[in-house]
Parts: structure tokens; C-alpha cells; sequence
């Protein structure tokens, strides 16, 4: 359902803002609110950082955007309708990137075979360093 649907379906009306803070999560990916401002800030000065929040709120609820959290600071956010994936962060260079949930099945297979733990993969985080890093000796 796209946004203007599920906002009246739900009750809410569809302003600038919304239109605008949903292109900004979709074009930037993984994109902090601070990052989301920025860009929206770009294309509308009056917007202020507290719309922007209170807009991604709204977004996570009607489900179309989903955060995650990347580290210690502000959780970062993506469409919903990408595909299900785990997050690398380099410690090194900062850099993000994925992989299919494929990668780390073993991992939760073990975890809910010996613990009975079901481990949501779509907030999973792998920290480390990545292969650049690793080969410039960092």
C-alpha cells in the first residue's frame, strides 16, 4: 500500500513532510534522523528536526520504514520493503553493508536449538572490520 492510502486508511492525513521524510529514508538508506533532516531540510527550510522525528515515528508505525541501531548513537532507518538482511559495521572506516539472513542461519539455528532464544536477524549488527580495512593492515 503506498503512502497516501495507508495514511487516510489509518486516519492521518498526507502532508509535504511525510512525503518528503519517506523519499528521504528511501533514497538514502540506512539513514540516521539526523541524515533524513538534512536532506529534507535541502528541499523544505521550514521543517524542523522534531517534524522529522515525529514523521519516521509515524512511518515505523504504519509500516513503511524500520530502524535499526548501528551503534551506540541514533538509530538509522530503511524502507520496510527491502528484503530482510543483517548489517556489517566496519569499526574501522564506519562503513555499513549487508548480507542475507543465510549468512548467520547456523548462528540462529544454535541459539534457539540450545537456548530457545528466536533471534530477530531483521535488528541484527555484526561489528568487525571489513575486508579493506583488513587488508590495509588497519
Amino acid at each position: 500500500m503506498e503512502l497516501p492510502e495507508r495514511l487516510r486508511t489509518e486516519g492521518y492525513r498526507l502532508t509535504l513532510q511525510r512525503q518528503l521524510v519517506l523519499q528521504a529514508v528511501t533514497e538514502l538508506g540506512h539513514a540516521t534522523p539526523d541524515d533524513v533532516f538534512g536532506w529534507v531540510r535541502d528541499r523544505a527550510e521550514k521543517v524542523n528536526l522534531s517534524t522529522v522525528y515525529r514523521a519516521l515515528e509515524l512511518l515505523e508505525h504504519l509500516g513503511l520504514v524500520t530502524h535499526t541501531h548501528l551503534g551506540h548513537g541514533a538509530p538509522t532507518y530503511h524502507p520496510a520493503n527491502v528484503p530482510e538482511h543483517v548489517h556489517l559495521v566496519c569499526r574501522d572506516c564506519g562503513g555499513v553493508s549487508e548480507v542475507e539472513p543465510a549468512a548467520v542461519a547456523s548462528m540462529v539455528e544454535t541459539l534457539e536449538a540450545q537456548r530457545g532464544f528466536r533471534a530477530d536477524v531483521a535488528h541484527l549488527t555484526v561489528f568487525g572490520s571489513c575486508a579493506e580495512c583488513t587488508d590495509a593492515g588497519r
